[in-house]
């Protein structure tokens, strides 16, 4: 530590960085359930057809998956920092358009912009503060801070979203929009002009010239040195281990956030039932993600991913072997929501951020989050059929063995990092 600085000071002189790049979080989960929640307001607005609405969602997901693929390439133009900065004001662009919008066109532009800045901004933020971090531990702990925003992003789009729900045309939904185009300039603005962070960022860049004069590296740091150079095989196993697992873990994840109302109704439960369950089960995931967050820079961070990891297969066991009944499956998905919390993104974050270079983490998160979106994406074309009464059993079985191939990668990476010493914890 610097100074003598306890980790717990660490974490809290660092705190206001996890938050501004935590909003990002809320403006990426806020566009994607922003856009769910309103899309029939949308609909009705602008006299959208069911092919066009289709098509403005399915535009969401791809370009947010875009944006993730071209985090590296982004930074590399513009610089690390600088794209930090600057996204949220695309982001914000992107909004005001779907705001403004009164046409098909006009709303997709809209959308696209969105998705891709907001796909951008997740890798590059998290990249920001594990670079300006002056520890592996306090970046541990920033990084699956930032999930907690992930979830508050969800949380409040639900709420905006039945808050304006009764609202003529499509102003329920520009009102949504343009909350978090607001948001978004509020972030553009901190990230931009704040003095603190342009510390935090000098100090974060001295740090690693200091790194790699001590290790007396002439070479540039790139994907090919990583992936093709002298410990390559480390790499690669890293890379395999955190892709199989994050990609495992959001077809689940992906799979209950867009169709659990859909999987509630099935099982014959009123539309509002449904839509309230949900707002409860976000706050629940939303404790488990602050349980994990102050666990992760800690030895007890391994533990609770076993025990969430159990949760989820024994979740996916229970939906499978019990009935219809729509109380069993509620409290099954709560279990399940805890544990997906608990075994999930924020710690697939923390792995990205330890297990590569500063140089390439913002290509290598951005590669996996936007090759997982495309997985997910085309997978929602089957879910619905997968979920309904006749076929869930099996579904949820199969959902099982997704999960236990999840933990063989997940603990895989565990071993990993404590072979290469990437942790004392």
């Amino acid at each position: 530590m610097n100074n003598g600085e306890t980790s717990t000071s660490m974490v809290k002189k660092y705190r206001p960085l996890a938050v501004a790049a935590g909003i990002g979080s809320i403006l990426g989960s806020g566009i994607i359930v922003g856009l769910s929640a309103t899309i029939t307001v949308w609909q009705n607005g602008l006299g959208l057809t069911n092919s066009q609405v289709g098509i403005i969602s399915g535009a969401l997901t791809f370009a947010i998956a875009i944006g993730s693929l071209l985090a590296g390439q982004i930074t590399k133009s513009f610089g690390l920092v600088k794209s930090f900065n600057w996204l949220n004001l695309i982001y914000a662009i992107g909004a005001l358009i779907c705001v403004f919008s009164n046409n098909y066109i006009m709303l997709l532009i809209g959308v696209i912009i969105t998705g891709l800045a907001s796909g951008a901004d997740l890798p590059i933020s998290l990249t920001v503060v594990s670079h300006d971090a002056p520890d592996d531990k306090t970046s541990a702990s920033l990084v699956s801070s930032t999930q907690i925003f992930w979830q508050i992003g969800v949380f409040m789009s639900y709420v905006c979203a039945f808050i304006v729900s009764k609202m003529a045309g499509a102003s329920g939904a520009r009102i949504v929009f343009s909350i978090l185009a607001i948001f978004a300039l509020i972030t553009w603005a901190w990230r931009t002009f704040s003095t603190k962070f342009r510390a935090f960022h000098e100090e974060g860049e001295q740090r690693r010239i200091d790194r790699e004069a001590a290790s007396q590296t002439t070479e540039k740091v790139s994907i090919k040195t990583v992936f093709a150079g002298a410990n390559k095989g480390r790499f690669m196993a890293f890379f395999f281990s955190i892709l199989i697992f994050y990609v495992c873990w959001n077809l689940l994840a992906n799979t209950f956030g867009q169709f659990q109302t859909f999987t509630l109704v099935q099982a014959h439960a009123s539309q509002s039932f449904a839509t309230g369950a949900g707002i409860v089960l976000n706050f629940i995931s939303l404790l488990a993600t602050m349980a994990f967050a102050s666990v992760a820079g800690g030895k007890y961070r391994n533990k609770f991913f076993l025990v969430g990891i159990t949760v989820q297969f024994l979740a996916m066991l229970g939906l499978a072997m019990s009935s219809h009944s729509l109380w069993p499956i509620v409290i099954t998905i709560g279990c399940y929501n805890i544990g997906n919390n608990i075994a999930g993104e924020a710690m697939y974050k923390v792995w990205t951020q330890e297990a590569f270079p500063v140089e390439v983490r913002a290509s290598v998160q951005g590669f996996i989050n936007g090759f997982s979106r495309v997985c997910c994406g085309l997978f929602a074309l089957i879910t619905p059929a997968l979920v309904v009464p006749s076929a869930i059993r099996n579904t949820m079985f199969g959902f099982a063995a997704i999960v236990f191939i999840s933990f063989v990668a997940g603990l895989t990476m565990m071993r990993l990092e404590k072979k290469h010493g990437i942790n004392n914890f």
